[in-house]
């Protein structure tokens, strides 16, 4: 079987990488919807895991978003939350600022970068592991949930913002409305609903196209509550593949050519034994090559999926053998088993994971 050809993220211009830059008038905006580039205040609302084919199959559902300014861009590779919304908040690539995945490989132990838990004895410093600044050295203040306030994954990505937490989501919109009100020329917010839902239901049941409708009313009343001077910008960290409880393969006949697991279900970093990394690349592609992108290490570098070439902090981080599928399927961690009761999944190279939306609309207010 010949593979599709996967989508490839853009750093420099139309990606999720540029936006806040392109923003915040310090590169170039003349790839952005008229109506962003000359509003006078702009609110960028980040839906977690609302791809670009969620509003082309559920238009209906979604019929402000449909009305809205706009095109799709890619985010990142991997496509998942903590290297992409890390990517949005700082304006460079995960080669650049590191966090690589879900998982990621620090100093020979494992970091969950959403929990920001260790199999070390002690998580490693947040501002160590990621050291760039986010907005660019900007006071931006960050509405998102309350609870994300004291976590070391918003340390490591948000440090130094004036973070405006949220309860319930109608806060959200009162926030927004506030700061804005308050002279605020960009404020960041964020949403975390379809990514969490799809996750939990997949794709094809009735749970996933409520949140879809109610994200969108989400929407709906940021414009009603924004002046026409000011732009809201819709995006989003990546899309969703259904992969269901029967999608999570295991990792195959191959263990002991592994020493670790990291990365995402569908962005599976294999950390070979000392000496084996060749012979766990063939037998990965053996193994998976009918369902999945298996690269070695140097061609994932040498065709830039992580963007430009890695300083050595982050380089070790990278697996020696990365497995992305293109079905929708997901490889299994032995070492994090609860992740394969995730029934949708994200972090390939697809066009449904890796391209979303850029929607801009003027406040009605």
């Amino acid at each position: 079987m010949t593979p599709p050809d996967p989508v490839r993220p853009v750093y420099d211009g139309p990606g999720v990488t540029s936006l806040v830059p392109a923003l915040l008038g310090m590169t170039d905006a003349s790839w952005l919807p008229a109506a962003a580039r000359d509003a006078n205040a702009v609110v960028l609302l980040v839906i977690d895991g609302l791809g670009w084919d969620a509003i082309g199959t559920h238009g209906l559902t979604v019929p402000t978003l449909e009305g809205m300014e706009g095109r799709a861009i890619t985010t990142v590779a991997p496509s998942t939350t903590a290297a992409a919304l890390t990517s949005i908040a700082t304006g460079v690539a995960p080669s650049e600022h590191g966090l690589i995945g879900y998982r990621v490989r620090v100093d020979g132990h494992v970091l969950n970068a959403l929990s920001w838990q260790s199999d070390a004895r002690r998580p490693p410093d947040p501002g160590l592991v990621q050291r760039r600044e986010p907005f660019r050295g900007r006071d931006v203040p960050v509405v998102t949930k309350a609870v994300f306030r004291s976590t070391g994954f918003t340390e490591a990505h948000l440090r130094g913002t004036r973070l405006v937490g949220w309860r319930t989501v109608s806060e959200i919109i009162e926030h927004c409305r506030l700061l804005v009100g308050a002279g605020e020329r960009f404020v960041y917010a964020y949403y975390p609903g379809v990514d969490e839902v799809a996750h939990a239901h997949g794709l094809f049941d009735g749970f996933y196209v409520a949140e879809l409708g109610f994200a969108d009313r989400l929407v709906a009343a940021l414009l009603d509550v924004l002046p026409d001077s000011a732009a809201l910008v819709v995006t989003a960290d990546h899309g969703q593949i259904h992969v269901g409880p029967d999608g999570w393969l295991p990792l195959g006949p191959f263990g002991e050519l592994v020493d670790a697991c990291s990365g995402d279900g569908r962005f599976r970093f294999l950390h070979a034994r000392r000496g084996a990394a060749d012979e766990l690349y063939d037998a990965a592609k053996r193994e998976h090559g009918d369902h999945a992108w298996v690269m070695s290490r140097e061609e994932l570098l040498e065709c830039g999926w992580l963007g430009p070439p890695p300083g050595a902090p982050v380089l070790r981080r990278i697996g020696d053998v990365v497995i992305a599928p293109f079905e929708s399927v997901a490889i299994i961690d032995e070492a994090l088993p609860r992740e394969a009761g995730l029934i949708s999944a994200h972090g390939s190279l697809t066009a449904a994971e890796i391209e979303v939306p850029l929607l801009v609309g003027r406040g009605r207010a």
